[in-house]
């Protein structure tokens, strides 16, 4: 059995179908979205718990769980609904705006001053065996640790456990997938994830395991989540996207640089020959006009020394005419064959022939036209992104040779190029974008950190004296901008050593 699953394996790996390796960055991110379910009631001023669950956010104010999980509030008056997140200080009372007995869903929607980070839904197909990720609020361990009421309804960190999809086996009373991710009760209503973190089911009940019995458990499939959301209005954020980690986008991209190069040295050593052979062909060239050259003013000697003696004979037999003429002819040719040898190329041109014959012969290319500026649209590569949770659109750039963006960023400039490190207001997020103005190459490393990571980073974020637009090359020069480097290259020691998606764009001129 060992012998066929490593051969399987190996298949896998020459069809290029390796499975996706969990980034530990995506599940935390992830875990950010999902949220404690707890059902109070109160009577004649007392609150008691009456039970819990878990949900996930997929909208700043929406919560989507069980049906089973809000069944007691729906059938009781007194009983409330909370809604306690993962970080933060405090939760908020919600009410079920939607339900869906028949395929276990349900949707709670709190207050408008929620600010939950929504998750995104994987849209794509999930294949058999891969990796997935259960988080929840599982009551055991709550009881394991001796929580009581009071932490219950307190922001608490949820419980992540990892299993593998058992595909082709759905239950009867709706589509789900079946999985070995461990969940308890109070799992219910939390999410199942993909390896990149994505929400690929909403986890609803489990086996009964006798003595001995394995445990699986199902969650709703994202057909079903899907044909919920949209029957209640809801448009969640959703990716198809295939899952890659950073490390493999790494090496595919060193893999490339490397294809590049070795391109590039055969290029450089084709044109080297080339040029060698030009070189050789301009020396010869050059030795056979300079032996032309000789040869013509040493016949053109020749010559004048033959009319002399015709203007000599024609003296002697006293032929004033025909020696006059002749004399002209010498003087002719004489003059002639000076010019010839003088205007011979050099011996020290034929170690060095003509350099703009020698560029054109080997093909020097001329100078490359200037780097971008001005209106430009980026568009993404996705061959060479790690794209998760984002959207991947066009991206328009107004870019200035003094590293202006958009008219209103100051780009830093450091011994790589053109950086900015911009922290989002409304988002738990953090993107570092370089741009290349040769290539036209603009890279966007998004990191999405947890609420403690971000306040530290928004204050430090906020002591940043940023200078104005375009003011790197006004007071200071580009000392500005390397100052503006130096002082986000503080904020960079922030973040972790890994981005969560990496999105690489190729901008051109706008039309």
């Amino acid at each position: 059995m060992k012998h066929l699953s490593t051969l399987f394996a190996l298949l896998l790996l020459a069809l290029g179908a390796a499975p996706a390796h969990a980034e530990p960055a995506d599940i935390a991110a992830a875990a950010r979205s999902v949220v404690r379910v707890v059902l109070i009631a109160q009577d004649n001023g007392e609150f008691s718990l009456v039970g819990h669950g878990s949900g996930v956010a997929v909208g700043p104010n929406l919560i989507l769980t069980n049906a089973h999980v809000v069944q007691p509030a729906q059938e009781a008056d007194m009983i409330r609904i909370g809604v306690v997140p993962s970080e933060g200080k405090t939760g908020w009372f919600g009410q079920v705006v939607s339900v869906s007995p028949g395929n276990d869903l349900a949707l709670i929607r709190i207050g408008e001053n929620g600010a939950l980070p929504a998750a995104t839904l994987f849209t794509g197909p999930v294949g058999d065996g891969a990796d997935v990720f259960a988080i929840g609020y599982p009551g055991n361990v709550d009881l394991a640790q001796g929580y009581d009421v009071g932490d219950l309804v307190t922001p608490t960190a949820p419980v992540k456990t990892r299993g593998n999809i058992s595909a082709g086996r759905a239950s009867r009373q709706f589509d789900t997938l079946l999985h070995t991710a461990p969940i308890g009760a109070g799992n219910s209503g939390g999410p199942l994830l993909d390896a990149c973190g994505r929400v690929i089911g909403i986890n609803s009940f489990g086996t009964v395991a006798d003595s001995g019995d394995s445990e699986f458990y199902f969650a709703v499939s994202m057909r079903e989540v899907s044909r919920f959301l949209l029957s209640a209005g809801i448009k969640p954020h959703g990716s198809g996207a295939p899952c890659r980690s950073i490390a493999d986008l790494d090496r595919a991209e060193a893999e490339r640089l490397a294809g590049e190069k070795a391109l590039s040295d055969e290029n450089a050593r084709a044109l080297a020959a080339k040029a060698e052979s030009a070189r050789r062909e301009a020396q010869l060239d050059v030795i056979g006009r300079r032996e032309n050259g000789m040869a013509l003013a040493g016949v053109a000697l020749l010559l004048a020394l033959t009319a002399v003696g015709a203007a000599f004979l024609f003296t002697q037999k006293q032929n004033r005419r025909g020696a006059i003429a002749a004399g002209v002819v010498a003087a002719l040719l004489l003059g002639g064959g000076v010019v010839a040898w003088m205007t011979r190329p050099a011996l020290a041109t034929i170690d060095s022939p003509d350099g703009a014959a020698e560029a054109q012969a080997s093909g020097t290319p001329s100078p490359a036209a200037g780097a971008l500026s001005g209106d430009l649209v980026c568009v993404l590569d996705p061959d060479r992104s790690r794209v998760t949770v984002s959207e991947g659109n066009d991206v328009p750039l107004s870019w200035r040779a003094d590293g202006c963006a958009n008219g209103r960023t100051q780009y830093a400039l450091d011994a790589q190029g053109w950086s900015s490190l911009s922290v989002a207001d409304g988002e738990d997020s953090a993107t570092v974008s370089r741009f290349d103005p040769a290539t036209g190459t603009l890279r966007a490393d998004r990191y999405l950190l947890g609420l403690e990571d971000m306040t530290r980073l928004r204050a430090a974020n906020q002591k940043l004296a940023a200078p104005a637009c375009g003011g790197a090359t006004g007071n200071g020069g580009a000392n500005a901008a390397r100052d503006l480097a130096s002082a986000q290259g503080a904020l960079r020691g922030l973040l972790p050593a890994t981005p969560n998606e990496r999105l690489l764009y190729r901008c051109q001129k706008a039309k």
